[in-house]
């Protein structure tokens, strides 16, 4: 089967397309005839070597987090799935290989995918759904009646957290785009922020928590609007000791992550605030809660209605990074599924 593999870290993002063998499936595993997979932030991260601290892969390595796809053949003890269900997952940190047309994972990683979505839609899911419920249930810990603000949160990101924090009775305010107001108003936004027209550190304070979507050059601006108390989550900044130690790192490592967070930790806790890292993993019980939300809500993510193949890999990743998108980017595999 063909599947995208990097070969060495680079900055270029520079991968080959190989031939290799469908794997074969343990006994509490599902093979997956992959139908699409994401193109996600993670992938930059993963070539580049950005990441490498926390995830050192073994090259070659097949790229690619989140797929959609059909369950060809189950493991001997799987109960949960049969051969024919649609299905979608994030892979797991140590075992990701979505960019290729089979995929062996463990069934209970792997949910059917919602009812209201097609199998397109429903690749931009398990990512950065699974990112925003592990943010606000276990790096946050919000509680009801609290203030939630997101930086930059009118893209993919925001439209999955935003109806996961208002089912949690939080007050939500992102800041975003002009033409993605009247969107995340109706999805029900308690206030946006046009950044065109207003900066949020000069309109909001007294904010109980916050994800940072935007990196170091915004952490002192997001830390000025919040309470003393209140904890900010990132998904770009540094990690740090209290992520190194949740992951069960070696002493070393934790040492090391310590070192690298510190001035986060440093400047957060300034202000009174918890400083948090999140890298999401993958959770199948979780994504279960995630689809039954997207159910609900009737949540449609977008995706770019650019679709490439896995020739066109090199392409796709320089469409996704480097140029104006229009939703999650999809690589097809199974030409059963139409563009």
């Amino acid at each position: 089967m063909k599947a995208v593999q990097l070969q060495k870290y680079n900055k270029d993002l520079k991968v080959t397309v190989n031939e290799i063998s469908v794997p074969t499936i343990q006994a509490d595993e599902v093979l997956i005839k992959v139908a699409y997979a994401a193109i996600t932030p993670l992938e930059k991260l993963t070539i580049t070597g950005a990441v490498k601290l926390i995830q050192d892969y073994p090259k070659p390595v097949t790229l690619g987090n989140e797929l959609s796809g059909t369950v060809v053949e189950v493991g001997q003890s799987v109960q949960s799935l049969a051969v024919g269900n649609v299905v979608y997952t994030r892979l797991p940190i140590t075992r990701i290989g979505a960019f290729a047309e089979y995929v062996a994972v463990k069934a209970d990683l792997v949910t059917t995918i919602p009812k209201n979505l097609d199998v397109k839609s429903a690749t931009a899911v398990p990512l950065t759904g699974l990112t925003a419920y592990q943010a606000l249930t276990e790096e946050l810990e919000v509680e009801a009646g609290k203030t939630l603000f997101i930086s930059s949160g009118s893209g993919s990101f925001g439209q999955m957290a935003v109806p996961l924090a208002k089912s949690m009775g939080l007050k939500v305010i992102i800041s975003g785009n002009t033409r993605a107001k009247e969107a995340f108003l109706e999805k029900g936004v308690d206030q946006y922020i046009d950044y065109t027209e207003e900066n949020y550190w000069e309109v909001l304070s007294d904010v109980d928590y916050v994800i940072d979507t935007l990196g170091p050059k915004e952490f002192e601006k997001e830390l000025s609007i919040m309470k003393s108390g209140g904890k900010i989550v990132s998904l770009i900044n540094a990690p740090n000791k209290a992520f190194a130690e949740k992951q069960g790192f070696s002493k070393f490592k934790t040492l090391l992550f310590t070192l690298v967070g510190q001035k986060f930790d440093r400047k957060a806790k300034a202000q009174g605030v918890a400083y948090r890292f999140i890298f999401v993993r993958a959770d199948g019980e979780q994504l279960k809660v995630i689809t039954d939300m997207i159910e609900r809500e009737n949540i449609v993510p977008a995706v770019d209605p650019r679709i490439f193949n896995i020739d066109e890999i090199e392409t796709a990743l320089d469409y996704t990074f480097n140029q104006r998108t229009n939703g999650k980017v999809l690589i097809q595999f199974d030409t059963e599924y139409a563009h």
